[in-house]
């Protein structure tokens, strides 16, 4: 009887988790722009999924390398129901770069969680990156990189493990728009999950109202870029119906919070500004 009490606390105090990197500053050099917005989805996305029950962990600003650790280690964690990775960066098909301006492969970070540490746990990767150079209406835009888009194409998609689902800012070859006060498939997720019952839809439901309200609501502003689109979309590989988002936890942690934003406020390396 003991033993089985035990077990049950154990698993009512385990929680869903979220890692959230989100790289706004880089390296001087690394020939990448800062991404003024960014750190304005992280609050917003650190606020509503500890609302939720999660246990979010933040890295902000950091290189390739770390990028990869971070996930690793997180792919190793038990979790109760549901584990949410977010990467927040300048990208191109298949890439997402570091703090340093090296490509980190997002094939490699969901093959992470095949293993049987997230078997049969559900797995949500919200991308928010460029995917290419395109812009609705066949715009060219300076690229970030010379990273080829065709290398890692085919296994990016065959890397998702059962029980996934990936969520990316944009369609294949197209860029993805970051503004001051945050990207639009970002600040789209947190508003549906504020909103009344947006926590108790189906994965699959929620995503495809971001896809609605982003491809039908934003449009781009500027004399180079005005009027231009954005069509987010998502791959999935769930066998069943999930609901990832229904509150797990009936209050937030206010020590992790308070933690959390210290790092956000202060990240733990000093930054120049970029070269732009």
């Amino acid at each position: 009887m003991m033993s089985c009490k035990l077990s049950l606390t154990a698993n009512k105090r385990m929680k869903n988790r979220a890692l959230i990197v989100s790289v706004e500053n880089f390296y001087p050099g690394a020939g990448l722009n800062n991404r003024n917005g960014a750190k304005k989805d992280t609050r917003r996305l650190h606020k509503i999924l500890s609302k939720l029950g999660f246990s979010v962990d933040i890295r902000m600003d950091i290189e390739a390398d770390e990028i990869y650790e971070a996930f690793k280690a997180e792919s190793k964690k038990s979790v109760k129901d549901c584990f949410v990775g977010i990467i927040s960066s300048h990208g191109e098909e298949g890439v997402v770069f570091g703090a340093d301006g090296c490509a980190v492969k997002l094939a490699e970070i969901y093959s992470y969680f095949g293993g049987p540490s997230m078997a049969d746990k559900s797995k949500l990767f919200l991308i928010q990156a460029c995917r290419g150079h395109g812009l609705d209406g066949g715009v060219e835009v300076e690229a970030d990189s010379s990273f080829s888009e065709e290398e890692d194409g085919m296994s990016e998609l065959f890397s998702i493990p059962v029980d996934t689902a990936v969520m990316y800012a944009t369609s294949p070859g197209y860029g993805a728009f970051m503004h001051p006060l945050g990207s639009e498939l970002i600040q789209t997720f947190c508003k549906l999950l504020e909103d009344e019952g947006g926590p108790d839809l189906e994965i699959t439901r929620l995503l495809t109202r971001i896809n609605y309200q982003v491809a039908y609501n934003f449009e781009s502003r500027g004399k180079t870029l005005g009027g231009k689109k954005q069509m987010p979309c998502f791959v999935t590989r769930f066998t069943r119906e999930v609901f990832p988002f229904r509150k797990t936890a009936a209050a937030e942690d206010l020590s992790l919070t308070f933690a959390a934003t210290q790092l956000i406020d202060e990240p733990n390396r000093s930054r120049k500004s970029s070269i732009s």
